[in-house]
């Protein structure tokens, strides 16, 4: 199954936006549903003209009976209260569901997956994942904050396990702007209530996203040093550190490491190796 995420409200002009601060708070209720064997998840919210989403709430059943009924917020929307209620589904402006039903754990009990969007600039999907305890006959919840590039589930291996396709937000603002920031490859599976980074054995996917951004430093997209910190992160994930270091060195050398106001050059290799083994792309 794929599943992409289109979760970007349109900035309003002025003019518009002010109306719709003016005008009265009128919450409509929206309900969906998703349904895989036994197992039907059901997810309700409200929403009103402000933008914000003040109730939410997922209820699973298993043959039809209610095992899990609960209010949805996430600790990654901020705390209790006027945050939460920012706290939005997924992707309702564009019409998607926010709730799944899937065998994230192939032969297993089905996981409820719920999509959820903390507001703000470059931020933030998260993933909430419902597992069933067959000895508590309970539902637990665990979640993982995508950031801004979000995730998209797929069976990469083409072996009925899906994962979580991704980037790693890290290295957006890590040393220039976002809109010249690349994002290294990023793939997590989950399991036992745990997700699980397993890019590495994935190289071919790697070596297509270093291939790709490599191309764009050569053709000197934006400062050239965020996208070629991204390609950098993917050769480590294949164990190419030599060649890295020795890329590196040749573009200090010949100038092209720049970035007017930011890391450059050697300062930016020794910011870019800090990050890379900090985050465990090198030993």
């Amino acid at each position: 199954m794929l599943r992409s995420h289109a979760r970007r409200v349109s900035a309003l002009a002025l003019g518009v936006a002010l109306l719709v601060l003016a005008a009265p708070a009128v919450a409509l209720a929206r309900t969906q549903t998703a349904t895989s064997g036994a197992v039907t998840a059901t997810f309700t919210f409200t929403t009103t003209s402000h933008f914000t989403y003040p109730t939410k709430s997922l209820t699973i059943s298993r043959a039809g009976q209610v095992v899990y009924d609960q209010p949805v917020s996430s600790s990654f929307c901020g705390p209790a209260g006027q945050a939460q209620a920012y706290c939005a589904p997924g992707a309702p402006e564009a019409g998607q569901s926010s709730v799944h039903v899937l065998d994230l754990e192939p032969g297993g009990e089905p996981e409820v997956v719920l999509d959820l969007f903390t507001g703000g600039a470059h931020c933030c999907s998260v993933e909430q994942v419902f597992s069933f305890d067959p000895g508590t006959g309970i539902y637990a919840m665990s979640q993982h904050d995508f950031g801004d590039p979000g995730e998209r589930i797929a069976d990469l291996g083409h072996n009925g396990r899906l994962e979580f396709l991704t980037a790693d937000d890290t290295f957006a603002y890590a040393f220039t702007a976002y809109a010249v920031s690349g994002l290294p490859i990023e793939i997590l599976t989950f399991a036992n209530g745990q997700f699980t980074n397993v890019t590495r054995q994935y190289p071919k996917l790697i070596a297509k996203d270093a291939a790709a951004y490599f191309k764009l430093f050569e053709q000197h997209v934006g400062d050239g040093v965020g996208v070629l910190a991204a390609w950098a992160a993917d050769e480590d994930n294949l164990g190419h550190e030599a060649l890295v270091s020795a890329t590196l060195a040749k573009e200090q050398k010949a100038g092209d490491l720049r970035n007017p106001g930011g890391l450059a050059g050697k300062r930016f290799i020794r910011a870019l190796n800090k990050l890379l083994k900090r985050d465990g792309y090198v030993n």
